[in-house]
């Protein structure tokens, strides 16, 4: 079986869902016959054609509206924006439409639409292009916000965005659509939505990141293993809602926990986590929970855009925070 790279694994998993269910179809910019700003549709409108693998205006407003009344009326569209940071002329149709229409209908209608866009920095990419601001979408009821971390957990988590009867804000970090590669079996089988993914099991601290920086937040923990720390690492992949369950067992065990994400650090998810984390759990932690983020600006041009994403230096430093807290005495 051949490997295939993150971005290959969404093809793989959109080609799937088209074949096997004539109400799933792609509308979006580019999305047909240039497969995609970065080839995510490749070759799908001529495997499937122009009435199932839909080139749209630039309009985002309109890819995001239509989509609601293609929904409800039975299709399963699958939209895309070019870039995360190109979708907010769609957020009255996400938020106040797609989110609401199963309450405002009293259940007799469901929306199940993918909203998919690339998101994040790291490309080097000009203004509007590296965005990470999935806790807009996270706060919104109605809406399931996933991000997918690897090949496999793309294609899988992919399949059952598509087969919700709900709308799912699809958010893919194209840092790392092609930095690994995996086998993935094309058979259709869908991994579970609102569950967290244990990558690295542990006993000392727990790890918890999502997207694109889990890759900074396992080499963190490689290092941290050199000097005997066990890190168990938790990719919520779900975003909302989120597994809080499965963090709890994980901050039970090891009482400590960092939260990494490359958003901004004011209001982001992390902060959430940290909340619930601190509802549930408080009496179990040994040490503050802590954060490790992005800055509160706006992701800047690539010549500062590592020193603003979190890298394993960063990560080390939290984890060793939180590791040699002491409040004299405690657990």
């Amino acid at each position: 079986m051949a490997e295939i790279t993150l971005v290959e694994a969404v093809t793989q998993a959109l080609a799937h869902e088209l074949d096997a269910d004539e109400r799933v179809l792609v509308l979006g910019q580019d999305v047909g016959a240039n497969g995609g700003v970065f080839r995510a549709t490749d070759g799908l409108q001529e495997r499937f054609g122009a009435d199932r693998v839909r080139d749209t205006p630039l309009a985002e407003t309109m890819i995001a509206g239509i989509a609601v009344g293609m929904a409800a009326q039975g299709l399963k569209p699958v939209a895309e924006f070019q870039f995360m940071g190109f979708i907010y002329p769609g957020l009255d149709q996400i938020l106040s439409h797609a989110a609401r229409l199963r309450n405002r209908s009293r259940g007799r209608l469901c929306c199940p639409i993918v909203y998919r866009a690339p998101y994040g920095g790291g490309i080097r990419a000009p203004e509007h292009h590296s965005e990470s601001t999935e806790a807009l979408f996270a706060h919104i009821p109605g809406l399931r916000v996933v991000v997918p971390s690897s090949p496999a957990r793309a294609y899988g988590l992919l399949l059952a965005a598509i087969r919700d009867p709900d709308p799912v804000v699809f958010l893919e970090p194209k840092r790392i659509y092609r930095a690994a590669r995996q086998e993935v079996p094309d058979d259709g089988e869908a991994l579970p939505l609102d569950r967290c993914f244990r990558l690295r099991e542990g006993g000392d601290i727990t790890l918890i990141s999502w997207g694109a920086s889990l890759k900074e937040t396992l080499a963190a923990a490689e290092q941290l293993a050199e000097d005997g720390v066990g890190s168990e690492v938790i990719d919520p992949a779900t975003l909302k809602p989120l597994d809080i369950h499965s963090i709890i067992d994980s901050v039970e065990k090891t009482g400590r926990c960092l939260v990494v994400h490359e958003a901004a650090r004011t209001g982001g998810l992390g902060a959430e986590i940290v909340a619930q984390i601190n509802d549930y759990a408080f009496d179990l932690l040994r040490a503050p929970v802590q954060r490790v983020t992005g800055y509160d600006t706006v992701m800047p041009y690539y010549q500062l855009e590592n020193y603003y994403l979190p890298d394993v230096e960063r990560i080390v430093a939290g984890a060793r925070a939180v590791l040699d807290y002491s409040h004299g005495g405690g657990r």
